[in-house]
This record gives C-alpha cells, sequence and structure tokens, in this order.
C-alpha cells in the first residue's frame, strides 16, 4: 500500500478513492478534487490539471508511480500523459454498470475489494428501492442537459437515474440536441446540471432567451437546477442525484433534495 504514489486526474477518482479510505495513496490531484475532497486540502499534494487538460512535465514533477484518468479527455492531453512513461489507469464509464466496474477496478488497485464490494451493494440497493417506490407511480417525462451551449442531453447513466425514479428521459443520452427538438417534444419536467457550473444555472434568464414559456414544464413550475457533481461525476455521489430527481419527479413521495434549485417564483414541492 505505502508503496503507491497515485496522481488523481478527475474527482470521481478522488472521491471513490476517499470512500475506500485509500486517500494516503495521492501524492497529485486536480483543484476540483480538492473542492469535492476538503479534507485533501491540508494535505500538501501536488495540484495538477485534470484528465482535459494535464501536462507532462507538471506530471513528472508529481513523481507518481501510477496515473489514474477518466473522462472527459482530450487526445493531446492523453498523448500528454502517456509521455510521462508512468503507468496510466483510463476510465471512461457511460453507465451505470459502467461506474460500478471502474469502483470496483480501484478498489483492487488499492487493495480495498472489500470496501469496494460493500460500496457497491449500497449503491445497488439503494436504486432498487428507489425504482421499487416508483415501479406503480406516472412516469414524467424529464429533459436533462449536461452543456447549453449547444444543448447536450445528459450521460446515458443520468438517463437510467431517471427511469430508477420512476421517469422517462427525454432525447439520446450524451448527444447534441436542438432548441426546437426539446421544445417539441415539450417535456412535463427540465432539469439543468450544466458541467463545471455548481449549481449557477440561470433558470429564469435561460429559459427566457429560449423562448420557452410556453413548455408544459415552464407553465406548471417544473423547471430545476440539479448540482453539477450529483450527475455529472460517475461515482457513489450519483445516489445524491438519484434522490434529487426522485423528488422532483415524485414529491408526493420523496422528499425535496435541499440542494436543488427551481425556477424563481415556482418553488419546489414540499
Amino acid at each position: 500500500m505505502s508503496s503507491l504514489r497515485i496522481a488523481s486526474l478527475q474527482p470521481s477518482i478522488t472521491l471513490t478513492l476517499a470512500r475506500l479510505d485509500r486517500l494516503d495513496t495521492l501524492v497529485a490531484c486536480t483543484r476540483y478534487c480538492l473542492q469535492s475532497v476538503p479534507a485533501l486540502r491540508q494535505a500538501g499534494l501536488t495540484v495538477v490539471a485534470d484528465s482535459w487538460s494535464s501536462t507532462t512535465e507538471e506530471l513528472r514533477e508529481a513523481r507518481p508511480n501510477l496515473v489514474l484518468a477518466s473522462v472527459p479527455y482530450r487526445e493531446e492531453t492523453l498523448a500528454a500523459i502517456l509521455r510521462t512513461g508512468t503507468p496510466v489507469v483510463t476510465l471512461a464509464p457511460h453507465t451505470l454498470a459502467d461506474v460500478l466496474m471502474d469502483i470496483r477496478l480501484l478498489a483492487a488497485i488499492v487493495d480495498a475489494r472489500a470496501a469496494g464490494e460493500a460500496l457497491c451493494g449500497e449503491i445497488e440497493a439503494e436504486i432498487a428501492h428507489v425504482r421499487s417506490a416508483t415501479a406503480s407511480l406516472p412516469r414524467p417525462r424529464m429533459y436533462c442537459e449536461e452543456w447549453g451551449k449547444p444543448p447536450i442531453h445528459s450521460q446515458p447513466w443520468v438517463a437510467e437515474l431517471v427511469e430508477a425514479a420512476g421517469g422517462e428521459f427525454v432525447g439520446e443520452p450524451g448527444k447534441v440536441t436542438t432548441l426546437d427538438a426539446v421544445a417539441g417534444s415539450d417535456p412535463d419536467v427540465l432539469g439543468f446540471a450544466w458541467c463545471g457550473a455548481g449549481d449557477r444555472v440561470p433558470l429564469g434568464r435561460m429559459v427566457a432567451k429560449r423562448g420557452w414559456h410556453q413548455l408544459r414544464a415552464v407553465q406548471q413550475g417544473r423547471v430545476y437546477c440539479v448540482p453539477d457533481e450529483f450527475l455529472n461525476t460517475p461515482a457513489h455521489t450519483l445516489l445524491e442525484g438519484l434522490h434529487a430527481i426522485a423528488g422532483i419527479l415524485h414529491p408526493e413521495v420523496f422528499p425535496a433534495h435541499p440542494r436543488v434549485i427551481a425556477l424563481p417564483d415556482s418553488p419546489i414541492p414540499q
């Protein structure tokens, strides 16, 4: 264990190592990792860029003996990471099954298999619980957006969370769409979790600029911002996203998540 010197290039990896109680293996991480795991701020780790923009020189200076990276990538960045000559594990999850597989892989790397299995079991059990609780309920149609310019549907794992929470995902997960296509589908619910935006999606301004005032979701006050890390970080924190979506889709059964923000003047049902 003590021989591992890991550079983590994504918060999803660092969050998983935290849950596995293996933060002591880290020698470098990103500033986003420090935001996700504040306990690391006093650990004196080398701060490096992420899988999208890391460089050969900064990784060499950190002197890891293993680099752990995850989506999103750029070809140039992957080449820069490989030029360090350090062993690299690259993760590219698309589905919830992929996320679980990656947790098990990370657990094996840091010799925490039992903790990894326990964490995966917790995730699977909670998803099954929410799915069971919504099985007989109406299934509102929910548009989930990962990015706004151009509009991009949320990832496949988010579509699975919407399904488990008792809804129907509108559109093709992970693909670029158009404002006209979204308006034409007239979803029951609009959910926004823009990458890197935290919980700062300007809902009112965005709806006005897109001319979406007549959409069913807007008329019924069902427009929400879900914190970025709840839906875009492929780790156990997706359970927060599951609970947030369940509270949005079925407020009669699930409590509103305290960090979900509704369109101004349209309070979240309690």
